[in-house]
């Protein structure tokens, strides 16, 4: 056997995976595979032991040679065509494939990983079916033993242990299993062989970026081995580990990042998703690549009208589940109007720096809650020449939170890093000093108004007012914002400044977060966001926000006057 030597694992431009001309592949329905330097035996004689495999839960057990189209043999060729039989390695180590529900995906991915077990060479290899729950794993599970009690020579060659959920290959000993999703069952994982159903849901759970350090980790010394993710798209806005796992998908895709990966999605160009082309039916086909076999267009058809009588929350499942339609605002259902118009009024390029540096005038909302919700801040300014409103915001919260809502422990984690929130062990002690300093640079700035320059909800503020007056603030300075319908005046008008370009704000995560979250109730002649009709979504930065907008719409003047903004803060324009 040839010996390795280090420029084996250098990247070959031959076995770059990057599709830069997939938006036309998928529009003209062609392969979204590139052409690869494929090990032909290998791919060849893997195709052949797939497609002979049976399908047990189609009427008359069909071989998948028979029901299969040829996006499904591509994917067969390049997982086992990638492996190098003389180096006793694969050349592609990674493969993700994003396929809508009912394109057969677990079915599929139980055949692939059944081929990987039968040819496999290593004694005692692990093969894994992991998933968020055993529930998902077990459909994979049950599609494998099924095939193999279908073929009398396949019968011969594996023992099934059905209580147990474990395959075991006779000759090497090869072990195929189901985990769910816990990082304490893969810890220190050796898998040869890894096939990951459904990341969506999985990607959501706390302890998914240890379960993959883990099971990369374990491919690291099996380097005939691969890593195989199938999943639909997420049915909320992606998050946590399933949206990097996505991001990087894609980065490869497109040609941003050459690694041993494969990126195989079948959705449409984010102009189209955008523009809602995928409503079309002519759109289906090109990300549903198995319709007309295994799911049907009269089908989504109907779906489709159902969800539209079932309202916007039905509409967007149906779009993200059956038409890869990445979640995105104004989907849901009850939402707040402004979540329409805020994505277009962010400016990536705008940060609290500039916002006091080009504001005449600046006011500050504050709201929060107890362990398991935010402390939020908003600052307002009101531009010194053009008078448009500029927003930013951040926000704090309690370590405990990551425990107490563990449903959204992903997306606060992605917060913090963005710098957009910080985990504090004592709020008292180390959030409000920030909040207080925050207050101080404003008002030495000579920024705030003479008074009600500070509004925030006046339940559960007392120690944020204490240190504010021994910060050296006066009553004066802070408002008490009335809660619920005495909102109602920001919420409803908000949105209007939005649509209009007269609020813009910084395109902060936390933010756009907040705004989804936000849902709406009527309450007598008002309309009101509560964190009740939020759910476990957190919408305090936005609230905050609200606060600050209703000191600003009182239309204040800051304290400190004389000569231009500008001048005082070396930005004078000539």
């Amino acid at each position: 056997m040839k010996q390795l030597q280090p420029e084996d694992f250098t990247p070959d431009p031959a076995w770059s995976t990057a599709v830069p001309d997939w938006e036309e592949r998928i529009l003209e329905g062609r392969s979204l595979i590139p052409d690869l330097p494929l090990f032909d035996a290998v791919a060849e004689k893997a195709l052949r032991i797939f497609k002979r495999l049976r399908v047990p839960d189609l009427i008359g057990t069909p071989t998948y040679g028979e029901i299969c189209e040829e996006w499904v043999f591509d994917l067969v060729r390049v997982i086992f065509g990638s492996y190098d039989p003389e180096l006793k390695r694969r050349m592609i180590r990674e493969f993700f494939l994003l396929v809508p529900k009912k394109n057969g995906k677990s079915a599929i991915a139980a055949a692939i990983i059944v081929t990987a077990a039968i040819l496999n060479e290593r004694p005692k290899a692990e093969l894994f079916l992991i998933s968020s729950t055993q529930q998902i794993a077990s459909i994979a599970f049950d599609q494998a033993a099924g095939m193999i009690r279908l073929d009398p020579d396949l019968k011969d060659l594996f023992h099934i242990k059905e209580h147990r959920k474990l395959i075991i290959h006779r000759t090497t000993e090869a072990e195929l299993m189901i985990l769910s999703a816990d990082a304490d069952v893969v810890t220190g994982s050796k898998a040869a062989y890894v096939l990951i159903d459904e990341l969506h849901e999985l990607g959501a759970k706390a302890k998914a970026p240890k379960i993959l350090i883990e099971l990369r980790g374990g491919l690291k010394s099996r380097l005939e081995g691969f890593l195989l993710i199938i999943t639909t798209q997420s049915k909320d806005r992606p998050s946590g580990e399933f949206e990097k796992e996505l991001n990087l998908a894609r980065a490869v895709r497109d040609g941003h990042i050459q690694l041993p990966r494969l990126s195989i999605l079948y959705e449409l160009p984010t102009a189209m998703q955008e523009k809602e082309k995928w409503r079309d039916p002519a759109t289906w086909a090109m990300v549903n690549p198995n319709l007309g076999r295994s799911i049907h267009a009269t089908d989504l058809s109907d779906d489709l009208r159902t969800a539209h009588e079932k309202g916007k929350d039905a509409l967007a499942l149906f779009a993200s589940q059956h038409l890869n339609v990445e979640i995105g605002l104004g989907l849901k259902t009850g939402r707040w109007i402004g979540a329409d118009y805020w994505p277009q009024q962010g400016r990536a390029d705008l940060s609290l720096e500039g916002i006091l540096a080009t504001s005449e005038v600046c006011v500050l909302g504050l709201d929060g809650g107890g362990l398991d919700d935010l402390l939020g801040v908003a600052v307002l300014g009101r531009h010194a020449e053009t008078r448009v409103w500029q927003h930013w915001g951040k926000a704090w919260a309690d370590r405990a939170i990551l425990k107490l809502r563990q449903s959204i422990a992903p997306e606060l984690q992605t917060l913090v890093e963005a710098d957009q929130l910080t985990l504090v062990d004592n709020l008292e002690e180390e959030a409000i000093p920030e909040i207080v300093e925050i207050c101080q640079t404003l008002r030495d700035m000579g920024l705030l108004p003479e008074q009600d320059g500070i509004g925030m909800d006046p339940q559960g503020v007392a120690a944020i007012v204490d240190a504010l007056v021994e910060a050296e603030f006066e009553i004066e300075d802070i408002r008490p914002i009335g809660q619920g319908y005495k909102l109602h005046a920001a919420i409803k008008s908000l949105p209007v400044r939005l649509k209009n370009g007269t609020v813009v704000h910084c395109a902060q995560r936390l933010m756009t977060w907040c705004v989804e979250n936000a849902k709406t109730e009527a309450r007598g002649n008002a309309v009101i966001v509560t964190k009740a009709e939020s759910g476990t979504g957190k919408i305090d930065p936005l609230m905050a926000l609200f606060n600050a907008y209703q000191l600003m719409s009182w239309n204040p003047q800051a304290a400190a006057t004389g000569p231009s903004v500008y001048e005082e803060r070396g930005l004078l324009r000539v």
